[in-house]
């Protein structure tokens, strides 16, 4: 499961210019459209972990990663060029931009990694504990107030994690383990950075550098893992990965200028649906009651903690 490159008032706070049409402000269109385009945002992310799924288990993890880099740079830059000029490379936090990259690669990677020991639909739900794990990183380091409710709603999210990764389940190993609780520190690490960058930089921006970036970290072991992809599916892996990652955020970002963050958050657990039926469509693979019970338990949790944001904010 994915989130948005920034919060998504940023594009609010960003000064329009003469040759940049002033951009929606959050949460001012149809409440139904931002939805639809959750929805299609999710189905785009598990169109991007089904690619990486099949192509993370032929290719060099580096080299896959490259791949996906390069498509998406290229859609990425077209459409923001197309968007905003010249004007869309301009930045005024360098740092932040190279920061963001590099935990971007680190979260892709143990994706990547995540995705050779576990089904899609497991790894889904996992990675749906992100916006629960922000909820413990802000109350640790960032010292913000967490009600109890919170508190019980995070219990419930790990529990349901540790119920999918299980100690002598079927998908259980070292790896099984490890990679997929990494990918969710650095996923989590990634958002809480972007989160405040909040309105400092252009969302779309923003995403080009990450795209940019992530693309100049991996091309420098390229000397040492280059592999065409031999076959055709290989290709379209290859693409699923490019496209489904940036129609998904473009889409996303779309949605939130439509809807409020609260009424989109519940929505963004329809990937793990849409997880469950490519992964029995490609791989013949149904969760167990264990894995079912463990993402209903995180998708319960996530939308109780979306409603409470609801609650909390009148």
């Amino acid at each position: 499961m994915h989130s948005p490159a920034l919060a998504p008032d940023s594009a609010s706070r960003v000064p329009a210019t003469p040759s940049t049409p002033a951009p929606r402000r959050p949460g001012q269109g149809s409440a139904l459209t931002g939805i639809v385009l959750t929805v299609l945002a999710c189905a785009c992310f598990c169109l991007l972990d089904t690619g990486s799924k099949y192509a993370g288990a032929l290719l060099p993890l580096l080299m896959a990663l490259w791949l996906r880099y390069m498509l998406q740079s290229v859609f990425t830059v077209g459409w923001g060029v197309y968007q905003y000029g010249a004007g869309v490379f301009r930045t005024t936090h360098p740092r932040f931009q190279m920061a963001r990259a590099a935990l971007f690669c680190s979260s892709n990677a143990c994706a990547m990694m995540s995705l050779r020991y576990l089904p899609l639909a497991e790894f889904t739900a996992v990675v749906a504990m992100t916006p629960l794990a922000m909820t413990l990183v802000a109350a640790l380091w960032l010292k913000q107030p967490v009600s109890p409710l919170r508190w019980v709603l995070v219990a419930m999210g790990f529990l349901g994690t540790v119920v999918i990764i299980r100690p002598g389940g079927a998908n259980f190993s070292g790896g099984a383990l490890v990679w997929p609780l990494l990918q969710l520190a650095a996923n989590t690490a990634y958002q809480i950075v972007s989160s405040q960058m909040a309105g400092k930089e252009r969302p779309v921006t923003t995403q080009i550098y990450t795209s940019l970036l992530a693309l100049v970290l991996t091309s420098a072991s390229l000397p040492w893992f280059w592999q065409m992809p031999s076959t055709m599916a290989l290709w379209l892996a290859a693409l699923a990965m490019g496209v489904g990652s940036t129609i998904g955020h473009l889409m996303l970002l779309k949605a939130y200028e439509h809807a409020k963050p609260a009424t989109i958050s519940p929505f963004l657990y329809s990937q793990i649906p849409f997880a469950v039926f490519s992964g029995w469509l490609l791989y013949g693979h149904i969760p167990d009651h264990w894995a079912v019970l463990g993402m209903i338990s995180i998708a319960v949790g996530g939308a109780l903690s979306a409603w409470l944001t609801v609650r909390e904010s009148r």
